[in-house]
């Protein structure tokens, strides 16, 4: 389970590494997978989610992890930002990643 200090932290337009727990037949391995929150829904109710978007081998990939998962082994907040006025931040799925560093004042 995640940790409340940084539950609290998981805001849109910070980057997050979140490491998995990902059960393939017979093994179980972890993943990680680093990128932008572009949304935080429901607070901190049962069903609460965030969704992580990141371009990997240059296809925009979206995961929506479920906040109370058992198999979200850990959050690593890597920088958050300062800039951001909306709370769903789905228009950065249209813009480059040079524009959208300007757009919420990321530095990565």
């Amino acid at each position: 389970m995640i940790d409340e200090k940084i539950l609290e932290k998981i805001q849109p337009g910070a980057q997050i590494v979140v490491t998995e727990r990902l059960r393939e037949k017979e093994k179980e391995r972890q993943s990680q997978f680093k990128g932008i929150v572009l949304a935080r829904k429901h607070g901190f109710q049962q069903g609460a989610t965030f969704t992580v978007r990141s371009v990997v081998d240059g296809v925009g990939v979206e995961k929506i992890y479920p906040i109370y998962s058992p198999n979200i082994i850990s959050v690593k907040i890597v920088s958050s930002s300062k800039k951001v006025r909306r709370s769903k931040l789905y228009y950065l799925r249209n813009v480059s990643k040079k524009k959208s560093r300007q757009k919420i004042g990321v530095a990565a």
